[in-house]
């Protein structure tokens, strides 16, 4: 993904790090910004993550990022939850908890001045998406949305799963829609 991302933007003033974020970042020097997309649902610590960032930025640094929040793909997850609990599926589920951590504005604003930002903003907004057909819809959720469900699933129970669940989405209102919602995040290191 690093080496894409150079190809691409070809820019010597700008660095690429694959880290931790739950962990302080070892990167050297402090950066002006921190930016990230679709990236934080997937830390499980907030806390921790907010830490790392701020120390990466010097004084006046801005962090700006969008993740998942709050009831994010809620009505894919809670069908995905109920086929879980079905006889075919749920013995592949013992110990299941879930990889993501979607959060609400008003939980991520005290956790950013927890971690030291001064100015903060966060919001959610909705963001839903709209497949043309379903073959699309299941490719898609196959491949970033319950891939981690699929995972403990034998091949064939994983051609079950989704048909299910692609199933279902062609009722909704409008059809093959994923309702996303984002958070999105803006804050700043207060300046020396």
């Amino acid at each position: 993904m690093i080496e894409r991302a150079r190809e691409r933007l070809g820019d010597d003033r700008v660095s690429y790090v694959v880290a931790d974020l739950q962990h302080p970042l070892s990167i050297g020097e402090p950066v002006d910004a921190v930016l990230s997309t679709a990236t934080f649902h997937w830390v499980l610590d907030h806390d921790a993550l907010f830490r790392s960032v701020f120390q990466a930025l010097r004084p006046g640094g801005l962090f700006v990022a969008q993740c998942g929040g709050g009831p994010n793909l809620a009505r894919l997850y809670s069908r995905a939850a109920a086929l879980m609990h079905q006889p075919s599926f749920a013995r592949f589920f013992d110990g299941w908890r879930d990889p993501w951590h979607f959060v609400l504005p008003d939980a991520t604003r005290p956790a950013l001045r927890r971690a030291g930002f001064d100015v903060i903003d966060a919001s959610l907004e909705e963001a839903p998406v709209t497949f043309a057909d379903p073959a699309l819809y299941s490719e898609f959720i196959e491949c970033v949305c319950v891939r981690h469900h699929l995972e403990r699933l034998p091949a064939a129970l994983q051609v079950e799963f989704l048909t299910e669940l692609t199933r279902a989405a062609g009722a909704d209102d409008p059809p093959f829609t994923l309702d996303y919602r984002r958070l999105n995040i803006q804050a700043r290191r207060p300046p020396a």
